[in-house]
């Protein structure tokens, strides 16, 4: 089976605000390809979000657009299925694409929170966040860095091999 997990910080609570993507395509359990790259919003930089994920107006300078890496994005999840950790990275993968008359690459998303809920009880009703999620499975990851947090999904596909305190292990 191949998916691609994708995951975006956002520079501010305008979910099209996107300032970095992080994209991992499996093929069967295997990391396939993984791609990332902060991406200048052209846009203000919300001081709670910075605190979030550290990501700065700074940083992004000089980095690609949306438009400048819309083919990237595109070849890696056309056709595919495609997971992310709650709606929020297909929302602003779909806001950002739209802000600029780009066409949302055709997929079928997956929304590995809703099935996180399903899988553990404990985290049924709450606590289905990424963190507490890799926490009870066992996996540390850097979170709220794009691909660390894509790559996760190697574990919500394969949990009993990534009870380990290294992604390395998973």
């Amino acid at each position: 089976m191949e998916f691609v997990a994708v995951d975006v910080e956002t520079a501010n609570p305008d979910m099209a605000s996107v300032c970095q993507i992080g994209v991992a395509v499996f093929t069967g359990r295997e990391v396939a390809d993984e791609w990332e790259s902060l991406v200048d919003p052209r846009d203000w930089f919300s001081p709670f979000n910075v605190c979030v994920h550290g990501i700065t107006e700074d940083m992004v300078i000089g980095a690609p657009t949306i438009p400048d890496i819309a083919p990237e994005i595109r070849d890696r999840m056309q056709g595919r299925v495609v997971v992310c950790h709650t709606p929020f990275d297909r929302i602003s993968i779909h806001q950002a694409f739209a802000a600029h008359d780009l066409e949302v690459p055709s997929s079928t998303w997956l929304d590995s929170a809703r099935v996180a809920r399903r899988a553990w009880p404990e985290v049924c009703r709450s606590g289905y966040g990424l963190a507490n999620v890799c926490n009870l499975i066992g996996y540390q990851f850097a979170h709220h860095d794009a691909l660390e947090d894509a790559d996760m999904s190697r574990c919500l596909s394969r949990p009993r091999r990534c009870s380990s305190s290294s992604p390395e292990a998973g």
